[in-house]
């Protein structure tokens, strides 16, 4: 448990999965961490003091900011060494990819349905189900979908003259408004990705879709939102790089 949280030189490690919110009322879900990642304390929370309901903290490996419940205190502890970026080749991803996709064909063959914030499961949101794939063996993706487009390798997708034959398998399709992503998925070849998506336009949860105007209703629905895709070539690489410290108490 934390008796001093508010220095910025303290890395811990969640314990166990850990929901983390949008605000500290704590009402709405931003993201979840698994247990055994790294964070920090906000530098924007420093002078909070343990009164409060939450405490906003950093995740080390996609620097994602969220708030921490006062009652989850007890459920991380000091690290006893700091969160270091892994670096990988992209031959190793690509290596990596049908494990990637095997990782989806698990979790949506168990059952789940579209949580906003979700990414330990079995519930996800769109961008917490790729980040945990690319992330089961190894590959860091930032969280959010629109972070996702920015970090991976573009690849132009003209829908009045589509072509897939430019598409890889374990590339990310991208969909959203003109001016940014709001939703993606993995794609898996011949037309088809895998994706979790929300109950109102899509299908409550983890599956197959079409990259076609001659799909169904929701296939179709995406289609018309198609921004475009993205390669991964690389894990991300943390920005935060602490001075650490194991010695301060929790």
């Amino acid at each position: 448990m934390i008796i001093d949280p508010l220095s910025d030189i303290v890395e811990y490690r969640c314990t166990a999965n850990l929901n983390l919110y949008d605000s500290a009322d704590c009402q709405a879900l931003a993201t979840q961490a698994a247990a055994r990642r790294h964070l920090r304390v906000s530098r924007r929370d420093l002078d909070h003091g343990l009164d409060d309901k939450a405490i906003q903290v950093q995740l080390c490996e996609d620097d994602y900011l969220g708030w921490l419940a006062r009652a989850d205190f007890d459920q991380i502890e000091c690290a006893t060494t700091p969160y270091q970026p892994q670096p990988i080749s992209l031959a190793e991803i690509q290596s990596k990819l049908s494990a990637v996709i095997d990782f989806t064909y698990e979790k949506m063959n168990t059952p789940n349905y579209y949580l906003w914030g979700g990414t330990v499961g079995p519930n996800y949101d769109c961008s917490g189900l790729m980040q945990a794939a690319f992330a089961s063996q190894g590959i860091w993706l930032p969280r959010d979908a629109y972070q996702q487009e920015t970090f991976t390798q573009k690849i132009d997708l003209d829908k009045t003259q589509l072509v897939l034959s430019c598409l890889h398998i374990g590339d990310l399709i991208f969909f959203g408004t003109p001016t940014k992503a709001t939703h993606v998925g993995l794609y898996l070849g011949e037309g088809r990705y895998i994706h979790s998506s929300g109950p109102e336009k899509g299908r409550n949860g983890i599956g197959i879709d079409v990259i076609s105007d001659q799909g169904d209703r929701v296939a179709q629905g995406y289609y018309q939102q198609l921004r475009g895709a993205g390669r991964v070539v690389s894990s991300y690489q943390s920005v935060v790089l602490p001075s650490f410290s194991s010695e301060d108490s929790i």
